[in-house]
């Protein structure tokens, strides 16, 4: 039975980098993987970058989105070679809603106090990044720090066409001890899609404090992709 392939969407504050703890298992396991890399400029910009990653690989094709990446997914998961979706840790706005719209619908979490905007970018203080990955080792954390890719003050606030989870079948992972996404909101959004959910005792990155289990998700993911595949 072929495997689906596996494209990544990354959140604000990361590069495709952050699913480096996944991308080498899911390789040796015969999964063609891409990350896409896009500029968090615009909503646009960013799901046409993953769109063009999807045309890379061989469909069919599980996409997954972490944080903002859930944004990103919802709507390049519109493109017919993807078959399933996986968010992690992530938003999943409806048609109506921009991701800065669905946030506000929820109690602030910590990491808005250790935000700065300047030059037009949204900034992570060195101090912020225990809220957004503080169950990483010290050096881990600062890596994550050193590396955070700022996006655009107004990326929240930007809208696009479709929404994929209302045609295709997902996957959630709801980080309990999530201080950047509020969990009820992650919580709401996977039962709004009629997620298969899975809950994790994790920071807003359980892709690298538990990367065997967000690979099992994955996993699960991938086989129901194949399993349909072969019935068709």
């Amino acid at each position: 039975m072929a495997k689906p392939s596996i494209v990544f969407a990354h959140g604000i504050w990361a590069d495709g980098s952050c699913f480096q703890k996944l991308i080498p298992t899911l390789r040796a396991e015969g999964h063609e993987v891409m990350a896409a890399q896009y500029g968090l400029d615009t909503l646009k910009g960013d799901v046409d970058a993953t769109i063009r990653t999807i045309a890379r690989v061989e469909g069919p094709v599980v996409l997954v989105g972490h944080s903002y990446g859930g944004t990103v997914i919802t709507h390049a998961g519109l493109d017919p070679k993807v078959a399933a979706l996986v968010y992690i840790a992530a938003l999943g706005p409806d048609e109506t809603e921009t991701s800065q719209g669905q946030q506000e619908k929820f109690p602030r979490t910590d990491i808005f106090k250790h935000i700065d905007v300047a030059d037009g970018r949204v900034w992570l203080k060195p101090e912020g990044t225990v809220c957004f990955a503080g169950d990483l080792t010290p050096e881990e954390q600062e890596i994550a720090y050193a590396t955070h890719f700022a996006p655009a003050m107004d990326l929240f606030t930007q809208k696009h066409d479709g929404v994929a989870w209302r045609t295709k079948p997902s996957w959630s992972i709801v980080a309990t001890q999530d201080r950047t996404v509020n969990p009820e909101l992650e919580r709401f959004a996977a039962k709004r899609m009629g997620a298969t959910t899975v809950e994790l005792a994790s920071s807003h990155v359980p892709m690298l404090s538990q990367p065997r289990a967000v690979l099992e998700v994955i996993r699960n993911a991938s086989a129901a992709v194949a399993r349909t595949a072969h019935a068709a």
